[in-house]
């Protein structure tokens, strides 16, 4: 009977989950892909490229949307059953909650080990690669798009305006073209109409231009007696290089040192290493000082010592003659400077080794952090749905919705006070699932003693009570009155 109950509960969960989590990967898909909407506008980007970028960028969204899909599945699982009044029917057989909610345990529990996986192994490499096609695509020149009456100037130093176009998109009419060639000034090519196409090897745009005029400016910088040309033409062609609007080819190895495609073992190493090298700095910061000023070395009971033999001393300046003054005060303000600017380069260097070890510090949380919080989720899915007892995609999706958005403001927020160092990684990397263990642990208490949390009639009955209570006491005041 219990292998039945087993199966029954895998079963009415694994249809909801696979439903949902596909659901919650498209919309955080739509949600990516119109962060980077602008970069990806006007660019000519071929499929294969496009498919690429939503590739990648959904395997790091993967491990979002498990906790999501278990959260509503839960809710979405449990609520069928208590609105088909199978739980009470368990219930009623002597069979407790945690023990029917025991095989989703374990199912929750293996997810948290993919999501564990897919952080540690796969999300990395999806990073680093979702990072260099962004890279190559937000610096991709936009396409060869030539409008009537704008002027294009992706092609490095021209301007091409084209003030009519033909519907062949080849011929061409009123054509302007501002080449700069030096500093002295730009020159210019007017001509009524012209014939444009791309050669073969698709590295050169051509242009066949008839009945027009080349203007051209010859002299040197800063000499006011320069030669115009004017140059008139029947046919004229002029190449444009276009090889620079294609995309290039960034290697991977440029982003690698990034903590976001780092593993575990990847991060330890690095987060070692970077805690030496702050460490280093004061021993560092000591012998740059230390030969700065030859007396660091003495103590103040020398000093003390001094003044004694030379009984009472007012002030420093009288130990020094009046010819040297000027030029011991310039030494002394030159290794003030010199200190200065040396505990700015260091401190400078020592803050930037703090954030690269903040940053691999909560990469490194982040990725357990995430894992558990499918476990956490569903503790407070499972509960909610048992307490509701409605199914389908009504309140059960609402709830489920409010109840992720806390815990996704609840990392976002955690994140910020980490970066910012407000609080320590692992309490920003770990709130959500800090403050939301309580509250699964008092949802699984109130389904498993059969609460009316989320019961209206049960609100209205305790209103009635409060109401029925407090009516003496109200018309006693009445009748003071």
């Amino acid at each position: 009977m219990i292998k039945k109950l087993d199966k029954l509960i895998l079963k009415s969960f694994i249809g909801p989950f696979v439903v949902t989590f596909f659901i919650a990967l498209f919309v955080l898909m739509m949600q990516s892909l119109w962060k980077y909407i602008d970069d990806l506008v006007g660019k000519d980007l071929d499929l294969l490229t496009i498919g690429q970028f939503l590739w990648y960028a959904s395997a790091s969204l993967l491990i979002l949307a498990i906790p999501i899909a278990i959260l509503i599945s839960s809710i979405m699982t449990f609520g069928n059953l208590g609105e088909s009044f199978e739980l009470i029917a368990i219930k009623s057989s002597g069979i407790s909650l945690l023990r029917f909610m025991r095989p989703l345990i374990w199912f929750s529990v293996l997810l948290c080990g993919i999501s564990f996986f897919f952080a540690n192994n796969v999300i990395p490499y999806a990073n680093l690669k979702f990072k260099t096609i962004y890279f190559d695509i937000a610096y991709k020149k936009p396409a060869l798009d030539l409008k009537e009456g704008t002027f294009f100037s992706a092609i490095p130093g021209y301007s091409i305006k084209v003030g009519k176009k033909d519907k062949d998109q080849k011929t061409i009419h009123n054509v302007v073209i501002y080449e700069q060639q030096s500093q002295l000034q730009d020159n210019c090519i007017v001509a009524e109409k012209g014939i444009m196409k791309i050669t073969e090897d698709k590295k050169f745009l051509e242009f066949t231009l008839q009945n027009g005029y080349r203007y051209q400016e010859r002299g040197n910088m800063g000499d006011t007696s320069t030669e115009f040309i004017r140059l008139g033409f029947k046919e004229y062609k002029k190449l444009f290089d276009v090889s620079s609007l294609k995309m290039n080819k960034t290697s991977d190895t440029t982003f690698r040192n990034d903590s976001k495609m780092l593993s575990i073992r990847q991060l330890n190493k690095n987060i070692d290493s970077l805690q030496k090298v702050s460490d280093s700095f004061s021993k560092k910061l000591k012998t740059e000082v230390g030969y700065q000023i030859k007396n660091i070395g003495i103590t103040d009971s020398a000093f003390a010592k001094v003044a004694v033999q030379q009984k009472k001393i007012k002030s420093v300046e009288s130990f020094i003659p009046d010819s040297l003054a000027l030029r011991v005060f310039e030494g002394a303000i030159n290794i003030t400077n010199l200190l200065k600017t040396t505990y700015q380069f260091t401190g400078a260097d020592w803050q930037l080794k703090k954030l690269e070890t903040r940053n691999g510090e909560i990469e490194w949380h982040r990725k357990f952090a995430l894992s558990m919080s499918c476990l956490v989720l569903f503790f407070i899915g499972a509960p909610l749905g048992s307490i509701i007892r409605k199914g389908g995609l009504g309140m059960p999706l609402v709830i489920a919705i409010i109840f992720f958005i806390i815990f996704h403001l609840l990392n976002i927020f955690g994140e910020k006070f980490a970066k910012e160092g407000i609080t320590s990684v692992w309490f920003g990397m770990w709130l959500s699932v800090i403050v939301l263990v309580p509250v699964g642990a008092f949802l699984t208490y109130k389904a498993m003693h059969d609460s009316q949390l989320f019961n209206k009639e049960f609100y209205n009955r305790s209103f009635k009570k409060i109401r029925h209570l407090s009516q003496p006491l109200v018309n006693r005041l009445r009748r003071n009155k």
